[in-house]
């Protein structure tokens, strides 16, 4: 084994399997994990060289902690986690009748309270290896957008948490977040209006690719003087908006 051990939580497509990708090209050991897709995730551990893969959802109690300990008892140390896992319900933010309690509960057990179990289960590690947490949020945290008024609000808390948990980890550990906006993934094939939307109105003028978002999580890893920030990745949709 050579390299750090990276850890990315909802790996098996989009940002996330190609955030691991890219860590696994540069010689890392990383650790793939989803909620349900487990064939996609063992294929892609077959597939890559001294990697694993984790069957665990976040929004399930002792998943967080089962997760980590899997990858500890494998390798013994954690460098990098990448908390990717997320999940949304698509709601017009008009129809405040349809963002139920139970609506908010699911969204913010995965976003927020998953990625904190996930965290605080990995910080003895990460201390250990003077490691590095990103999260991945969304401009749906810093803007008024997003695919629901839950899915925002659950990105705003995220953006939030990074800052805070910066402030008390250093100078051990370093935690940062991305905020994408609109990415071309299986989750938003059928956003047709939004994408149009983006491409005529960021300076870039196009969405983003899940490999735009994982570079920047790596540039965030690399950098050891960054800490408590959320680098935006929009093709600067938000100076737009």
């Amino acid at each position: 084994m050579s390299g750090r051990v990276v850890l990315v939580t909802g790996s098996t497509r989009g940002i996330g399997a190609a955030t691991a990708l890219r860590f696994a090209s540069r010689g890392d050991v990383v650790v793939f994990n989803s909620a349900t897709s487990v064939e996609a995730g063992e294929r892609l551990a077959a597939s890559t060289p001294n990697s694993m893969y984790v069957q665990a959802s976040l929004g399930v109690p002792g998943d967080p902690e089962r997760l980590v300990g899997q990858v500890l008892e494998r390798f013994g140390r954690l460098d990098v986690l990448v908390n990717n896992a997320g999940t949304t319900s698509v709601i017009d933010h008009r129809d405040l009748a349809a963002a139920t309690l139970e609506v908010w509960r699911s969204i913010f057990e995965v976003n927020v309270f998953g990625t904190w179990a996930v965290s605080v289960a990995a910080m003895d590690a990460l201390r250990a290896a003077n490691g590095v947490i990103v999260n991945v949020s969304s401009i749906a945290g810093i803007r008024q957008t997003g695919s629901s008024i839950p899915y925002a609000a659950s990105k705003a808390a995220l953006n939030h948490v990074t800052a805070l948990l910066a402030k008390v980890v250093g100078p051990e550990v370093r935690v940062n977040a991305v905020a994408p906006g609109l990415v071309d993934t299986l989750w938003t094939a059928d956003w047709d209006a939004v994408r149009r939307h983006v491409q005529s109105v960021a300076p870039l003028r196009r969405s983003a690719t899940p490999e735009d978002v994982a570079s920047a999580v790596e540039a965030l890893v690399d950098n050891v003087y960054i800490t408590g920030q959320i680098l935006v990745v929009d093709g600067g949709l938000t100076l737009m908006q």
